[in-house]
């Protein structure tokens, strides 16, 4: 039984609309199913003047619209976004193509409290499967993206809870090493999830076929991303671990436009916690405080547990970063920027970051090395963080 079975059931009691997957998955408020399952055909005939209709036959009443419950308007959100997509690959301006759809999405934005188009959320963890499978192309490949990033929600809300736990705790308590340790549990399917993309979504058809689906579109004089899988927020991880306070101005400035287009209660959760001490800073005090050659067994236990966490969470950027130095080579890439609107550059910093404090939390294990680390890993989190040569390795 994989991880999605076990814990999807459970979000739904969280009395958050947005986690009721099953219900969103099986809306069809606007009657798209098929429309959309022509969308494939349409794309594939780069055929601007269908999409263009099929758009405009979608497009709600918006005093209909303003009665849908939340669920409803997740689900109407993802079937308009997906042509809003289709239209700006083709070169057309969806909201100039079709002016009415504007207070609709602007409706359909306040009543979700969230962008006014469609998030990464609509396009994988809110799409149904089988045959009224939202996609842009049809193919098997891009199923299994969608696949990938959805195989991450349930265990990324699971972490959260344990961040929100970890955040209470100092290293000497018992639960800051148990929070850490159901943490990792939940976040290997992160890494699941890139090395999935890697055994079933070749570069070639992620770069030049489904890229240009993802671009930014404008929505009255504002550009919103495309449903990029860097909205998928790890760094709401990277938070509560080290981000807080031992971030970059480069990283700090991508979350604050990434923020945005995150659930609300993720926002929530990024507010309480900004301002916060994170726990490789807490370990890196406690650690400094002790005066024997070897940490006492919590304050060890807590480290190596830090350790394993941040150990997880640079395989995955490792591996990321490798899937996206083919997908952006020269040869194949049509864009400078990943579809989150991050360079590559950013991707190898990120991944510097988070190996400096997993290092750090490593050696602290020793206290006479762990205090040596700590002072290395300070030192490193005050400057702006350069590009390793070997920035893809683990």
């Amino acid at each position: 039984m994989a991880l999605y079975d076990l814990v999807a059931p459970r979000l739904e009691e969280r009395g958050d609309p947005r986690y009721c997957l099953a219900d969103i998955r099986a809306a069809d408020p606007l009657g798209a199913d098929a429309v959309l399952a022509a969308l494939p055909a349409m794309n594939g005939d780069a055929d601007g003047p269908a999409l263009t209709v099929a758009l405009r036959t979608l497009v709600p009443d918006p005093d209909l619209a303003a009665e849908w419950s939340v669920i409803d308007a997740l689900a109407a959100m993802r079937d308009l976004g997906i042509l809003l997509g289709s239209l700006k690959r083709h070169g057309i301006q969806p909201v100039a193509a079709v002016p009415e759809v504007l207070p609709v999405l602007e409706l359909l934005g306040r009543r979700t409290d969230m962008v006014p188009r469609d998030t990464v959320h609509h396009y994988t963890t809110w799409n149904p499967s089988g045959p009224r499978r939202r996609t842009y192309t049809g193919h098997p490949m891009e199923a299994h993206l969608q696949e990938a990033v959805r195989m991450v929600f349930p265990g990324l809300v699971a972490a959260l809870d344990a961040c929100s736990r970890l955040a209470r705790l100092e290293p000497y308590d018992p639960g800051f090493a148990g929070a850490l340790d159901r943490m990792a549990r939940h976040l290997q399917s992160m890494v699941d999830s890139v090395d999935h993309t890697v055994a079933h979504v070749s570069p070639e058809f992620f770069a030049l076929t489904l890229r240009p689906y993802f671009e930014d579109i404008d929505v009255a004089g504002r550009d919103y991303l495309g449903p990029a899988a860097a909205q998928v927020p790890l760094w709401l991880v990277d938070l509560t671990l080290w981000q807080c306070d031992r971030s970059n101005p480069t990283y700090d400035a991508f979350l604050a436009d990434s923020l945005q287009y995150s659930l609300p209660s993720w926002r929530d959760f990024h507010a309480l916690h900004a301002g916060g001490v994170s726990a490789v800073s807490k370990l890196s005090a406690a650690v400094s405080w002790e005066n024997v050659e070897r940490l006492p067994p919590q304050l060890a236990a807590s480290a190596q547990a830090l350790g394993r966490v941040l150990r997880i969470l640079k395989t995955f950027r490792a591996r990321h970063l490798g899937v996206a130095r083919r997908a952006y080579a020269d040869d194949l890439r049509l864009y400078d920027e990943g579809s989150g609107g991050a360079p590559i550059a950013l991707l190898r910093s990120i991944l510097d970051l988070t190996r400096d404090n997993e290092t750090m939390a490593r050696h602290a294990t020793g206290a006479r090395s762990g205090r040596a680390a700590l002072g290395r890993a300070d030192h490193r989190s005050d400057r702006e963080s350069g590009p390793r040569s070997d920035g893809s390795s683990c």
